[in-house]
């Protein structure tokens, strides 16, 4: 029975720090988070509980009223990037959020 609990103790362990790890690169940034989990079985998606360690990774800190952070994204004609700050103080700006899926 001693063994039994040793055993099951280490594997709470394992399973603590694989959840971790796994809170760990949820918090990089996008492109180091998807080359991370590129390297990642997939075996592990059944043994950590992704989507409740994405939902606390990915939340923000953003409060009603707080200020969009800013950003770059690339323009209509794809040859100069356009950042959010650059419209601050002079028009209003709409952001839209949204999934085609």
């Amino acid at each position: 029975m001693r063994k039994l609990g040793v055993a099951l103790l280490i594997l709470l362990g394992v399973w603590a720090g694989l959840c971790t790890l796994a809170y760990a690169a949820m918090r990089q940034p996008p492109d180091k988070f998807g080359r991370t989990m590129a390297r990642v079985p997939m075996v592990m998606a059944m043994v950590v509980p992704f989507e409740t360690l994405w939902l606390r990774a990915r939340a923000g800190h953003l409060a009603v009223g707080d200020p969009a952070p800013d950003f770059e994204l690339p323009g209509k004609d794809l040859t100069a990037p356009v950042r959010l700050s650059s419209f601050r103080g002079k028009q209003p700006v709409v952001l839209i959020f949204g999934s085609y899926t």
